[in-house]
């Protein structure tokens, strides 16, 4: 046997004794002289030594697919080998006296020691929720039921939200840029200079010309870096006015009576909400201290796997936003390959909290299965008995449970750990 140490590709040199294949090779040859077609022969009657001479390779590929898979699992089980890949034959030798030479390649889950996983520390922000986090939670409620009224007798002034009709042509000479009932906040931290100059003392039916350089870092792929050269009519100026934080509020917002329940329910969820966000930031920051704390190769089919899913992932979530993905302009190989750095940290923490799980005896309960089974059937409108079916028959049953157990280990692993809070 011979291999490389740095990586998870294993190889294996066997033989296959000639008695052996020749016991089989007879088997096979004989079944086959039952049901072959030899022209001067009835179906059937071929002697079974021509049988051997007219289909060689048929036989020979046969007995491999006899044989290959019983001397293959005894030596991978003597070497205690965990295959994550189906093995790839080459240099299949017929040697002389009737036995076969092979090599196996495949590869294997990485041998390594654990480290320490038991007495971990991690340093979280201060997550304090205060009174003045939910007065702007109620804020944000208040500008979204905000009403904007039109303006009349007055120029536009800071705080105005004016109404544009816009056509930009880039200095470069690249596509037109237009849009219709664009609200631009006058005076607003996230309106460009440009506008907030050009458009003060502005009134309805004005026609105003102006260029806006925009930053490299600016947001939108589209104006970052360029000089915009616009023309800006505009058709309406309109004031924006926040509803009273009183209790019709609340009742207008919510099912809270009053302002004060409505507080309270906003800081519930916000509880709820910091406590989720808390998790997985203490969840993120083991992951991130084991993967460090452990160095080992890991099998490149399951980076490749890793790979696909992400990229998956980002197709399914354009499609859930109405971008058909073979419209967008995007070089998929080189986004497929930035995805390696993470793919391979993501099959490291698999491959590590299965060996954590292992240590520390965690399970899956056919209880908490059953349980899982039944949640998601809630959600794909099968029942449980026939999610349970379909997830058997397409071999995701083992999947779904193997998350259970990272999840089981991850709380386990959280329980365990020191949590510190660093000063604000």
């Amino acid at each position: 046997m011979t291999e490389a140490t740095e990586t998870c590709r294993r190889h294996l040199d066997l033989e296959i004794p000639g008695p052996e294949v020749e016991k089989t090779t007879e088997r096979v040859a004989r079944d086959l002289a039952r049901v072959a077609r030899v022209p001067g022969f009835r179906p059937g009657k071929a002697p079974v030594s021509l049988i051997r001479r007219r289909f060689t390779e048929e036989i020979k590929g046969e007995v491999l697919e006899k044989l290959v898979p019983q001397y293959l699992e005894k030596a991978v089980t003597e070497q205690k080998f965990s295959i994550v890949t189906r093995p790839q034959l080459d240099q299949v030798d017929w040697v002389e006296g009737g036995g076969v030479k092979f090599r196996a390649t495949f590869e294997v889950l990485p041998e390594f020691d654990l480290g320490d996983y038991k007495n971990l520390t991690v340093e979280l922000p201060s997550m304090d929720l205060t009174d003045a986090d939910v007065d702007r939670a109620l804020q944000q409620m208040r500008d979204r039921a905000a009403t904007y009224a039109p303006i009349e007798g007055r120029p536009a002034q800071d705080g105005d939200y004016a109404v544009l009709k816009v056509l930009g042509i880039p200095k470069d000479g690249g596509p037109p840029i237009q849009a219709d009932d664009v609200m631009c906040h006058l005076g607003g931290d996230e309106t460009v200079a440009a506008f907030n100059e050009n458009l003060r003392g502005a009134q309805v039916g004005d026609e105003r010309n102006f260029d806006a350089v925009y930053p490299e870092e600016f947001p939108d792929a589209r104006l970052k870096g360029k000089t915009i050269s616009y023309t800006v009519n505009i058709t309406g100026l309109k004031e924006k006015k926040l509803p009273a934080l009183d209790d019709a509020f609340a009742k207008d917002v919510s099912q809270a009576a009053t302002l004060e329940e409505l507080r309270k329910q906003l800081r519930e969820q916000m509880e709820k909400a910091r406590d989720r966000r808390r998790d997985e930031m203490v969840r993120g920051k083991i992951i991130g201290e084991l993967v460090k704390r452990h160095s080992f190769p890991v099998p490149e089919a399951l980076v490749e796997q890793q790979m696909d899913a992400r990229l998956r992932n980002l197709v399914r979530a354009l499609a859930s936003q109405g971008t058909d993905p073979r419209g967008v302009n995007v070089d998929w190989a080189a986004l497929r390959a930035r995805q390696r750095d993470p793919a391979v940290d993501e099959v490291k923490t698999e491959i590590l909290l299965d060996r954590i799980a292992s240590a520390e005896k965690i399970e899956v309960s056919d209880e908490e299965l059953d349980k899982e089974i039944a949640h998601a059937a809630e959600h794909s409108g099968e029942s449980a008995q026939a999610l349970r079916a379909r997830l058997t028959k397409e071999g995701s049953l083992d999947t779904m449970k193997s998350k259970l157990q990272n999840e089981k280990t991850l709380e386990w692993l959280q329980r365990a750990a020191r949590i510190e809070t660093a000063s604000k």
